[in-house]
């Protein structure tokens, strides 16, 4: 064996059975922690890259572009479309190349559109195409989101799967809030000037490195990528081919989870890529940039919740009621933009609050609905065919992978439509409320899928 084997070797689980309460406690627990912390620093500089366009797409203007409002919208937009359809393939690569390889190459590969962007700026007369291939490269950071909850999912027993892909997502996603709260600092100092980084002077006589809200993430990317090639492992038991993982692609309520999911993470990245633009539109006044993080913040912490209290009273129940809610903040959502009688900046931000709050739960309890529902449909259509216990483990366990990446990838298009909706809604009527009837219709349609579907014993069925 060469000695590259032998080194990946070291790093190869060819026993683990996480589900074995002897096992976890002795042997599991410690290194499951350990591959948890590594993939959520990578899943967090990931999202920082993803959403780094609703930092950038606000600035462009005071450094010497002149693209319209629709075009920065679509700015916004375009990493997340690129992240939605990337993340079907992403959903695959773990059970065939591993956790840890994979988490190495997709990491380091996010290097190269922030250095690219960060060259960009720098020059007014960089082409708007230029931009938009770097927003949709951009999109590969996103896609991590498929193969890291996938991953990750193989570490943890079932009982614990709500909890450990809360943290993954809701930590993961903390890197929205950690962008756009760093970005504003970063920009205002000349921390590349060393490697000839130019600034754009200001009306208020300061000067803007808007090249630093790229660059930043580039040397912490480094360091995440060399954490995970020495820190990771790879579990020889989930490793499965793009044929043996296809067939979950026929269940009906991998179709429906989608859509749910959809409602709750969709929303989440959504709102996180057009607010700061939307907010700009509405209240022109007010910098919005100081503000636009708190919002991300709040619904990656929820996530982290959402998993947790998803274990204890059951992702459905938790599901159901933060679509009511869901609703009604997107209802409340009219009443505070710019003409109406309660119209107000503050109305605005706090209802925009609970909505990034109920986005963030939701997309921890229906992640959770997932695990659960997935494992559990295997394990009974195993047993019915004649399986033995370990056949319907393990096919459970790469059904439950696929599925989680195949329906984050639904769920990512939410970061495209919500940015786009708003801005095309603007062009056509000057106002985003077009695009807020038809969030609200669609949350209120997720009462009754939740309700109807899975609120009546869903798991008597296929």
């Amino acid at each position: 064996m060469s000695q590259q084997g032998n080194r990946d070797n070291r790093y190869l689980l060819k026993d683990w059975r996480p589900d074995n309460p002897a096992f976890w406690e002795n042997k599991a627990k410690p290194i499951a922690r350990r591959n948890l912390c590594i993939s959520v620093a990578c899943l967090l500089l990931a999202f920082c890259v993803w959403m780094l366009f609703s930092a950038v797409a606000v600035n462009l203007d005071k450094v010497g572009f002149a693209f319209t409002t629709d075009q920065l919208f679509l700015l916004t937009a375009l990493p997340a479309l690129s992240g939605a359809v990337l993340r079907v393939p992403y959903s695959f690569m773990v059970p065939i190349f591993g956790g840890r390889r994979w988490t190495v190459f997709s990491t380091v590969i996010l290097i190269v559109p922030c250095v690219w962007l960060g060259f960009a700026v720098q020059n007014p007369a960089t082409p708007y195409w230029v931009f938009i291939i770097i927003a949709l490269l951009c999109g590969f950071a996103g896609a991590n989101f498929a193969s890291s909850m996938g991953n990750i999912s193989f570490f943890f027993p079932k009982e614990r799967q709500g909890s450990a892909l809360g943290v993954n997502g809701g930590l993961g996603n903390l890197g929205v809030s950690v962008m756009q709260l760093v970005a504003p600092f970063v920009i205002a100092l000349p921390l590349f000037a060393f490697l000839g980084v130019s600034s754009a002077p200001q009306e208020n006589g300061g000067s803007l490195w808007l090249a630093n809200a790229a660059w930043v993430w580039a040397p912490l990317l480094l360091l995440a990528t060399i954490a995970a090639w020495f820190g990771m492992n790879d579990i020889a038991s989930s490793r499965a081919s793009i044929t043996d993982q296809l067939p979950v692609l026929k269940r009906a309520h991998l179709w429906l989870l989608s859509l749910l999911y959809l409602a709750t993470f969709g929303s989440f990245i959504g709102f996180s890529a057009g607010f700061a633009m939307l907010a700009k539109t509405q209240f022109p006044d007010v910098n919005i940039l100081k503000l636009a993080f708190f919002g991300p913040f709040i619904g990656a912490l929820a996530r982290s919740a959402g998993g947790i209290i998803s274990d204890k009273f059951g992702g459905v129940r938790v599901t159901l009621i933060n679509f009511i809610f869901m609703a009604i903040f997107s209802a409340l959502l009219f009443l505070t933009l710019p003409g109406s009688a309660s119209g107000s900046f503050a109305a605005f931000y706090a209802v925009f609050m609970g909505l990034f709050f109920t986005a963030g739960l939701g997309s921890g309890s229906t992640f959770q609905m997932i695990a659960v529902i997935f494992r559990q449909l295997t394990i009974k259509r195993v047993k019915a065919r004649g399986g033995s216990d370990a056949e319907a483990q393990r096919e459970a366990v790469t059904d439950t992978a696929a599925a989680l990446g195949f329906i984050s990838a639904i769920g990512a298009i939410g970061g495209f439509f919500i940015p786009k909706a708003f801005g095309s809604s603007l062009a056509m009527t000057g106002s985003p409320a077009g695009a807020m009837k038809v969030f609200l219709v669609f949350y209120i349609v997720c009462v009754l899928i939740t309700w109807l579907v899975y609120g009546r014993r869903m798991l008597n069925t296929k």
